[in-house]
């Protein structure tokens, strides 16, 4: 396996603090800390998800600010050199300027580097020169074309987009290997230069090679996104094989 953390001028670990709502696949942060090695810690606090459900005035309550700003100071005494709001749902839905602001006065409030799982999978695209995407995701489907509208504020251009009509954040949590897999092919289009799968109450971390040898393209991941985001507000460029094509081009 490749050494994900070269660890030369690094003299303390790169820590990168993620506001996680509620519980459903939080346990892929040290999943992924642990693969990525020493010189990475990724210490998660959980917010107050409010009313489960992926629907638009519940995801709006779920991003506000008095949200966010709740976690911030326990991830700072953490050691958190940069913050990430590890939602997609609950930041795309402000749209691409709201996403922007709700960013702005998190980085504000933490007064450190800030950024979200929205935002994350924008730079990730632009970061492996795609430009041809389909969504596939959990989401009913008025949801996931929220995303749709996101990614094209980004530049990319969308060829698909599949719904599949889940409410709630702890029922996706219970997925597995399969599901992961069945909704990721059901997903796909043949113009499709990547796969999007948007949700970090997806579990996605230990399958993320089979998701893109299965497919045969790269596959972006939630939480695969959101840590390479918080990574990248740092400077960092870490190495892996496990971890997609996104993480096989590194420093």
């Amino acid at each position: 396996m490749t050494d994900a953390t070269q660890q030369t001028a690094h003299q303390t670990p790169d820590t990168v603090g993620f506001l996680y709502p509620g519980y459903s696949a939080e346990d892929d942060y040290p999943r992924l800390e642990g693969m990525l090695g020493d010189s990475v810690r990724l210490p998660l606090v959980h917010t107050d998800i409010g009313e489960d459900a992926h629907r638009v005035d519940a995801l709006l309550e779920m991003g506000s600010g008095a949200r966010l700003a709740a976690g911030v100071a326990e991830l700072k005494e953490r050691g958190a050199q940069a913050v990430i709001w590890a939602c997609t749902s609950a930041s795309f839905v402000f749209g691409w300027e709201g996403a922007r602001e709700q960013v702005s006065e998190l980085e504000e409030t933490a007064g450190l580097p800030a950024s979200s799982t929205s935002f994350a999978f924008a730079h990730a695209v632009q970061a492996l020169g795609v430009e041809k995407l389909a969504i596939a995701a959990t989401y009913p489907e008025d949801v996931a074309e929220y995303f749709r509208t996101f990614l094209k504020a980004a530049g990319a251009e969308v060829v698909s987009t599949q719904g599949s009509g889940i409410i709630t954040a702890a029922e996706v949590g219970t997925w597995g290997k399969d599901e992961v897999l069945r909704m990721a092919r059901h997903g796909d289009h043949p113009d499709a230069e990547a796969v999007l799968l948007p949700d970090t109450a997806l579990h996605t971390a230990a399958w993320l090679a089979d998701l893109e040898a299965d497919l045969g393209k790269p596959v972006l991941t939630a939480n695969q996104v959101t840590v390479w985001e918080g990574l990248r507000l740092l400077g960092r460029r870490p190495v892996h094989d496990r971890l997609g094509t996104l993480f096989a081009a590194g420093d």
